[in-house]
């Protein structure tokens, strides 16, 4: 949404949550506000857990809550959307306010609906219309005032989190990133320019909720979605998990002697393509490529998909072929056009966080369960459409392998 002027007097703040949405936070920010931000954002997520033995622990914990809400369901069929971004969404809220919330927590459910509904109606036909002819679409009825209804509660929501840990501070006892947060902006408040104010803390919050829930919870998806197509690949990594983890906790120092399993991860990652277009970048300097002049300040839309799909370095690109990742000997092969995350200062911030997660939360899963399809239901690997492209809604079948 890149409505600077739209204003709707009935909301009372439309205009002011979309010029903090694009000129605060990380994911839209440029400049220094960028570069603090974030790396306020990479230290801390390193100091809550980043790195720590406690982020993994806190994972695996939220694993063992994922389980058993799948082992709920006795094997019938069910839809996984809302559970796994609840799990996901825990380690994320857990660093952010230093507790999680019960899957069927009324505000934690509401949360999540905002969030999945905001990132599908921003990849619609009507919202990219919206975007681009913005005095004609303000006035008609359609999925960018929802869009505005829900960043305005999201908001809400955010800033009556935070003015609670507000009056509670400590400054010898920082619980929460929302705490840390607070304590920069004692230590700056004397400092001119300042970034550490609220309503950089509101965006900041929301960038990681909204990005370190979504795209891990949408890669996980897809991963359980694929084992259910292809049985046979399930198999392989259910006996990989056997022969190297057995019966014990998965724990990600398994993951060097799990070659096949990792190959697995990646591939789901690459074929899920799940921010194809990526985020939308601007260049900072005048620039000349491959004979086209783009000045500074040039939007450009780096496309991931021309090298997750590259046929130059992936043998069968439009294929589930985790081959892509393993030599002849069965050890797991890096390719330098994996590039899930983008790629340089502006890569994705949480970059270690989905690793630690995909593997802890894939392992434990296939550990318990052989996923699949309910009786006579058809999968389709068509991706739905949205800001990110996750799969078409569908039943899963959780079977306990114990």
């Amino acid at each position: 949404m890149r409505d600077l002027n739209y204003k709707n007097n009935s909301h009372g703040g439309v205009h002011h949550v979309i010029v903090m949405s694009f000129l605060l936070g990380i994911i839209f920010a440029h400049g220094d506000n960028w570069k603090v931000m974030r790396r306020f954002a990479l230290l801390t997520l390193r100091d809550f857990g980043k790195g720590k033995k406690t982020l993994e622990n806190m994972i695996i914990e939220e694993s063992e809550c994922l389980v058993n809400n799948f082992k709920s369901f006795g094997g019938k069929p069910f839809e996984s959307t809302m559970i796994m971004n609840a799990a996901v969404a825990n380690i994320i809220v857990s660093i952010l306010l230093g507790h999680r919330f019960n899957y069927d927590d009324p505000v934690f459910v509401r949360l999540l609906h905002l969030i999945n509904e905001n990132i599908r109606l921003v990849g619609s036909p009507m919202v990219t219309l919206y975007n681009t002819y913005q005095s004609v679409m303000r006035w008609l009825p359609g999925g960018h005032k929802t869009v505005n209804r829900n960043a305005i509660e999201m908001r809400q929501f955010i800033t009556g989190t935070f003015t609670k840990y507000k009056d509670q501070l400590d400054a010898n006892d920082q619980r929460n990133l929302i705490d840390a947060f607070f304590i920069k902006q004692q230590e700056e408040k004397s400092k001119s320019p300042t970034y550490f104010h609220d309503n950089n803390l509101t965006v900041v919050i929301s960038n990681l909720f909204s990005a370190g829930m979504e795209t891990t919870s949408t890669t996980l998806r897809w991963g359980l979605l694929l084992m259910m197509k292809y049985p046979e690949i399930q198999k392989n990594v259910q006996d990989e998990i056997d022969k190297v983890i057995g019966s014990a906790v998965p724990l990600i120092e398994h993951r060097k002697e799990m070659p096949y399993t990792d190959a697995v991860i990646h591939e789901v990652q690459r074929f899920g393509n799940i921010v194809p277009l990526n985020i939308p970048h601007a260049t900072t300097q005048d620039v000349t490529f491959k004979g086209y002049f783009l000045p500074k300040g040039t939007y450009v839309i780096p496309l991931l998909t021309s090298v997750l799909r590259d046929e130059d370095h992936f043998e069968k690109p439009d294929e589930f072929y985790p081959q892509h990742f393993l030599d002849s000997k069965g050890n797991f092969l890096r390719k330098e056009a994996f590039l899930p995350f983008s790629a340089g200062k502006r890569s994705c911030a949480g970059e270690n966080l989905a690793k630690l997660e995909l593997f802890l939360f894939f392992t434990r899963l296939l550990q318990n369960f052989t996923f699949q399809a309910p009786h006579g239901a058809k999968l389709d690997l068509t991706p739905a459409v949205g800001f990110t492209t996750p799969p078409m809604s569908h039943d899963t079948c959780a079977v306990s392998r114990t």
